[in-house]
């Protein structure tokens, strides 16, 4: 496995490394960012506070920098915050914006839906 975290955060760098994060168990939430203005950094607490109270290895934070990753390439030249949100390799939600109480309804649903599909049942999305 190449995917390097630091406790709170994935980051990914290339198409291989985005190819290899899709694969991941769970639900997966993907900060995509340019160069040029970087992650949205406000966010990483709350990614923090919300993965301490789910306490879940279903749960997983990233950022990827668009320019390097072919897959994004849609997301390019944008300024404003996207967050992405993958389960099982396909994409189930996006927000625009820093909106952290969206982020947080958004990231404990789609935990949820991941939560009951896991089980036999159908995840909600």
């Amino acid at each position: 496995m190449l995917l390097a975290s630091s406790w709170i955060q994935i980051n990914i760098t290339s198409q291989e490394l985005w190819e290899e994060m899709l694969c991941l168990k769970g639900l997966i939430v993907v900060d995509v960012f340019q160069a040029w203005c970087g992650p949205c950094k406000p966010v990483v607490n709350l990614f923090q506070k919300i993965r301490n109270e789910v306490g879940s290895n279903l749960l997983h934070f990233a950022v990827a920098e668009v320019d390097s990753i072919g897959a994004l390439e849609k997301y390019r030249g944008q300024c404003e915050p996207v967050f992405l949100f993958y389960t099982g390799g396909e994409l189930v939600a996006v927000v625009r914006g820093a909106d952290a109480p969206l982020l947080q309804k958004t990231i404990l649903k789609q935990l949820a839906g991941e939560r009951k599909g896991l089980h036999g049942r159908e995840p909600v999305v």
